[in-house]
């Protein structure tokens, strides 16, 4: 059974989402993503981002619904870590075949996989995707996942987000829709609090909610559910006991975030934990919304103690690195909550930015970066592969900061990269991941081969080498004398 079509159009007009708000009502129905060409690639599918979504949650057999190719590339996914089990990253699929397509096998194949997996690893639960194939076959993946929790004795949850409904960016909020009917408000929990909050749209890259999670617990806040980083399913089923909740990624689960505060008065708010300045004012937030929902008012206090000890310890840090790179241009390629509080963080840290995407980026977000950087020209919403490369090539900049598709632009300017996206292997969150950010800076632009790549390379203006013998070049051996050698 397929997403009701009502249900798709709801996800398309999010009035929690400002720039969705800010289109007119005929803009607003058509969604957040360009309509796709047949055929070319659209940077991923809504299973793709259901997928993406979901995955972090570590205790969850993740079974795809599909022939194999569909599972062919999710194994690894987007460097998220777990500090539990590894089952999450083990790879299931029914890999359907022409002959079971034609010979209508593939609820009965459905079946049998959950129970396969219920048997041999005793998941938590078991999360069933539909795909392109099995939706336009028209598998009830919604009837199969009730009769096997009927019978299993466990969780197995539906996830309707076949490829061919929409974009990526669709089915991270049609897991965000799966999580609400099947899993939030399942269970009880037995020890709720006054200062337990989600953190939701929060992937555990890298492992840096673990930079920021040991702060909160200082505090005595409790996170009740990091949604999905290195989540347990029981952490979901119980979230809708928590008190507060901040919103990292709001282009991925603000659905779920404003489901979660109109059914349960949870309260929300988008903030970030990339800068020394945001972590700060994340924290104060999360502690205002406790504190206004019956919090111990003395939390304010213990917050801002907290902040003034961590910032002065990180500055110290940083301090060290100053010298060394006041002055140094960077460029920004990178989106969404990032690219505001990466702009504001490196300039305090006294580098200086010479250009910065704001594709995914709020208006209010764009508006502080044009207000810092003062020059338009210094912001873009996208920019070529050939101009990023013209602008690395002329030494516009020291170093540039983007995802792993554009790095090899920067290597062929032969200028220092960082990966800061989801493939990146150091974490940059709160106040210790700022300071190992700065520290990453360092060491790609202080990198010794940088010198060596930029030099000519040893056969260039060699005579030998290039083919050319000048007077000084001694004649080979005679003719008789290689004979002799010989």
């Amino acid at each position: 059974m397929s997403l009701p079509s009502a249900k798709l159009q709801d996800l398309f007009c999010e009035p929690a989402c400002e720039k969705n708000q800010g289109k007119d009502a005929n803009t607003r129905r058509q969604g957040c993503s360009k309509p796709l060409t047949p055929g070319a690639a659209a940077g991923g599918c809504a299973f793709d981002g259901a997928k993406i979504a979901l995955q972090p949650i570590t205790d969850v057999a993740h079974l795809v619904h599909a022939p194999l190719a569909c599972e062919g590339n999710s194994w690894d996914n987007r460097g998220a870590m777990s500090s539990g089990s590894a089952l999450w990253r083990t790879s299931f699929t029914t890999d359907l075949t022409e002959l079971d397509v034609v010979m209508g096998q593939g609820e009965r194949k459905l079946f049998k996989a959950i129970r396969e997996i219920s048997q041999a690893y005793a998941p938590a639960a078991i999360f069933v995707y539909s795909t392109c194939v099995t939706a336009l076959i028209g598998d009830d993946i919604d009837a199969v996942c009730k009769h096997a929790a009927a019978k299993l004795g466990l969780p197995v949850v539906p996830i309707n987000a076949p490829g061919f409904v929409g974009s990526k960016n669709l089915g991270n909020k049609l897991a965000g829709e799966a999580l609400l009917d099947h899993v939030i408000g399942t269970a009880e929990p037995d020890d709720a609090g006054l200062c337990d909050i989600n953190i939701i749209g929060e992937f555990n890259l890298s492992g840096e909610f673990w930079l920021v999670k040991p702060l909160l617990d200082r505090l005595g806040i409790r996170v009740r559910a990091c949604i999905p980083g290195d989540a347990r399913y029981l952490d979901i089923a119980c979230a809708h006991r928590a008190r507060a909740a901040m919103m990292v990624c709001s282009t991925a689960l603000i659905n779920l975030a404003r489901k979660m505060d109109e059914r349960w008065d949870i309260p929300f708010f988008e903030g970030s934990f990339y800068g020394i300045s945001a972590t700060s004012q994340a924290l104060r937030k999360i502690t205002d919304l406790l504190v206004n929902k019956g919090a111990d008012p003395e939390l304010v206090d213990r917050t801002e103690a907290l902040i003034a000890q961590e910032e002065s310890i990180a500055w110290s840090k940083i301090a060290a690195y100053r010298p060394r790179l006041q002055g140094k241009r960077v460029l920004l390629n990178t989106g969404g909550v990032k690219s505001w509080s990466l702009v504001d963080a490196l300039i305090e840290a006294g580098l200086e930015i010479v250009g910065t995407s704001v594709k995914k980026s709020t208006d209010e977000d764009k508006e502080r970066i044009k207000q810092t950087l003062k020059e338009e020209n210094q912001v873009f919403e996208s920019m070529a592969p050939r101009e990023l490369y013209a602008m690395l090539s002329q030494g516009k900049a020291d170093i540039m900061l983007s995802g792993g598709r554009t790095q090899f632009v920067a290597l062929k300017a032969k200028t220092p990269w960082l990966d800061i996206n989801q493939e990146r292997h150091h974490p940059y969150a709160g106040y210790d991941g700022m300071v190992e950010l700065i520290r990453q800076i360092d060491l790609a632009i202080r990198n010794p081969i940088w010198c060596q790549v930029r030099d000519p390379a040893p056969w260039d203006g060699h005579p030998v080498l290039n083919g050319q013998l000048t007077s000084t070049t001694s004649p080979g051996p005679t003719p008789a004398t290689a004979k002799a050698v010989g």
